[in-house]
């Protein structure tokens, strides 16, 4: 049995244990309003460094998690315990002063001068303003409040882009577990391509993945808001029947290997590629699992192993979309089915005004130095009928977004175009039309799959044309028609 958890190096300065302890449970046990005396919390976690456990995950809204943690810090323990927390604004302006005092904020709250890791997540990626803050958060890197850079709930294609823009991100934060394999595919693709690190939560499906679940009925009663969360991820991989086989070939393999259900199901994440390290819960006061969790490290999966699991996994549904799509589309994949204990509401990106020329029309301008000077507007809306100018990926007032990546571009395109229909009272599904500006054919299968990710379903008319060029460092140029459904 090793004596502490395996190790990974993030970057040259930064190695972390491959199993981290999250602290989101602490807004669980806190959410009756007792808090945790912060010394008493920080006694808890300090048993946990104390094995090798030393590297904390938190956020800005996992209740008193950051001060506790602060708290461990103010002991000048050696080794230095890790400490990542997440910023979650609710989207809006990301100007400097907003972005700095968020991050002085967690500062503040831990007690540093800098964040080991800050990981950035943002609810909608229509609200363009998420890049902003990203470059924002790494200048303050730059400048020695943070160390390392993240985000949390990212997509691929999301991922992809923040990278292709220069955005210095170590590790995407997602959920991944034997019932939630999202992160396999193209997450993995993207992170290998550019070095980036994958941190797995929710790998015990919030304790639904152990061994005294085996064999049990279907629950309806759920006790926890981590529980309630896990639940819909089993109904989206096709209910309760297919869950229990997963449960039941993770039986088979521990008895093999002398494990838990647990160990097997946190394995497989650990060896899946380009994951860091994986999140098991820890609920502070209650229960501690080092011992157990120590087993992680003793026994690897063959290929036997894999094939029993494969098998079991024929006999679910994969979950829809890419990783963090169950924040941004229903069926939301949270304790409450919706965002409404996360957001009071999610704010339009643009403010739609009337066009005093047309009665009943409306338009909406994004900030493009370029809508003043050739006198247009972004979109405006006639009656059911929403009109999309051609469009680039244009940050701010001017700046090119990932001049080197055209499916990048397309997906920044494609967000602002949804951006301007939806202000406009449409919704994605309402498009019809959409018509593509191209500068070099090596770009159309990097561009179509972009297309495709956001309108494979819906499917609407579509014309792709190679020009002989685009103004600027842009390779891609999209307008678009959207029909409101009455």
């Amino acid at each position: 049995m090793p004596q502490t958890p395996d190790r990974l190096a993030l970057t040259d300065g930064l190695t972390i244990s491959r199993a981290l302890t999250g602290l989101w449970q602490v807004a669980d046990i806190e959410k009756d309003g007792a808090t945790i005396p912060p010394e008493t919390g920080a006694d808890w976690l300090q048993a946990y460094a104390r094995t090798g456990f030393d590297t904390f995950d938190m956020a800005d809204h996992y209740g008193s998690a950051e001060i506790i943690a602060g708290r461990l810090l103010a002991r000048g323990l050696s080794p230095r315990p890790l400490v990542f927390t997440k910023w979650c604004p609710t989207p809006g302006p990301m100007t400097p002063e907003i972005v700095r005092a968020g991050v002085q904020d967690r500062l503040k709250r831990l007690g540093v001068e800098r964040v080991d890791l800050l990981q950035f997540h943002w609810w909608t990626f229509e609200h363009p303003a998420w890049l902003d803050a990203l470059h924002e958060l790494s200048r303050l890197r730059d400048e020695g409040l943070i160390a390392e850079l993240g985000v949390t709930n990212f997509d691929a294609a999301h991922l992809n882009l923040a990278l292709s823009d220069g955005v210095p991100l170590r590790t995407n934060q997602v959920s991944f577990s034997l019932m939630d394999r999202r992160a396999t595919g193209e997450m993995a693709q993207v992170c290998a391509r550019h070095g980036a690190w994958i941190l797995g939560y929710g790998t015990l499906c919030g304790g639904f993945l152990s061994d005294r679940w085996l064999g049990k009925p279907d629950q309806t009663q759920i006790g926890d808001w981590s529980k309630m969360k896990y639940r819909r991820f089993i109904d989206a991989a096709g209910g309760w029947d297919g869950y229990q086989s997963v449960l039941a070939a993770a039986a088979q393999v521990a008895a093999k290997h002398g494990v838990s259900i647990s160990n097997v199901a946190t394995r497989w994440v650990l060896e899946q590629s380009r994951v860091a390290g994986v999140i098991i819960g820890a609920r502070l006061g209650e229960r501690m699992h080092a011992a157990d969790n120590l087993r992680l490290f003793s026994f690897e999966l063959d290929a036997e192993d894999h094939a029993v699991l494969a098998a079991a996994f024929a006999q679910t549904t994969p979950i829809f979309g890419d990783c963090g799509d169950e924040y941004r589309k229903p069926p939301f994949l949270t304790a409450s089915g919706d965002l409404s204990h996360h957001l009071a509401a999610v704010p339009k990106a643009f403010v739609p005004e009337a066009i005093p020329e047309r009665a009943g029309a409306m338009r909406v301008l994004t900030g493009s130095r370029w809508e003043d000077v050739a006198g247009y507007c972004r979109a405006q809306r006639i009656g059911e009928r929403i009109l999309v100018s051609g469009t680039t990926a244009v940050a701010g007032v001017s700046r090119p977004v990932a001049p080197q990546d055209a499916g990048a571009q397309t997906t920044y395109i494609l967000d602002r175009i949804i951006a301007a229909v939806t202000s406009l009272g449409g919704r994605a599904e309402d498009i019809v039309r959409t018509r593509i500006y191209i500068t070099d054919e090596a770009d159309v299968m990097a561009i179509s799959a972009a297309h495709g990710r956001v309108f494979g379903a819906t499917k609407p008319a579509n014309t792709l044309v190679r020009v002989a060029g685009l103004i600027g460092d842009h390779r891609v140029e999209i307008e678009a028609e959207a029909i409101v459904a009455g």
